[in-house]
């Protein structure tokens, strides 16, 4: 089976399906276009999909009146970082921007892959921050540019 599109996701969708199969992907996969993947009941599925639009956590590839096949994605290795000032927030941002290093935010807390760079980094800045496996929705993008 070829996925050309995404149905919607498992958020919205209000039917009820009485099985849902799993298709496992880390966050980086998110972005792939095209790809070949198996769900937690060994069905291969292509991935192809025709708009320029990144998988998410809960996206539905397929459905029908039994069965519904979504993306589930597999929880990271993060740095959860809880600056507690908007000074300290504006410091370390201006630190990982310096490092092209791609953030997320939920509320008051800054989520970045984990390195031991930046893990050494928030220990300088006494910056509070986690260690954590943590699902997240979309992928960490880099953003492109250049230094002229």
């Amino acid at each position: 089976m070829i996925i050309e599109k995404i149905i919607g996701n498992v958020a919205t969708i209000e039917e009820n399906i009485p099985h849902i199969e799993r298709v496992f992907m880390e966050s980086d996969a998110l972005l792939k276009r095209v790809q070949r993947v198996t769900t937690d009941h060994g069905n291969e599925l292509g991935i192809r999909l025709k708009e320029n639009k990144s998988l998410e956590d809960g996206d539905v590839l397929y459905m029908d009146e039994n069965n519904m096949i979504i993306v589930t994605v597999t929880p990271d290795d993060l740095l959860t970082i809880m600056p507690t000032s908007i000074q300290q927030m504006g410091e370390i941002a201006h630190q990982l921007g310096n490092r092209h290093l791609p953030a997320q935010f939920e509320g008051k807390l800054m989520l970045v892959q984990y390195d031991y760079l930046v893990e050494e980094l928030l220990q300088k800045l006494e910056v509070p921050y986690r260690r954590e496996k943590r699902k997240v929705k979309q992928a960490f993008r880099h953003i492109g540019h250049r230094h002229d």
